[in-house]
């Protein structure tokens, strides 16, 4: 199954998507929690930002 994905992600659409993660501080307890999202990768500056 996974074969499958990891073609669909290779062919056409999937190349312009990446996924970003940032670390971000919680105001309330001031632990760090992590924050993911699929960004294209046009849009990868304004989410680091």
């Amino acid at each position: 199954m996974a074969k499958k994905v990891v073609a669909t992600l290779q062919s056409g659409e999937g190349r312009n998507f990446t996924k970003c993660i940032k670390m971000v501080r919680s105001p309330k307890s001031g632990a760090y929690t992590f924050e993911e999202e699929v960004v294209h990768n046009d849009h990868i500056n304004d989410f680091f930002k």
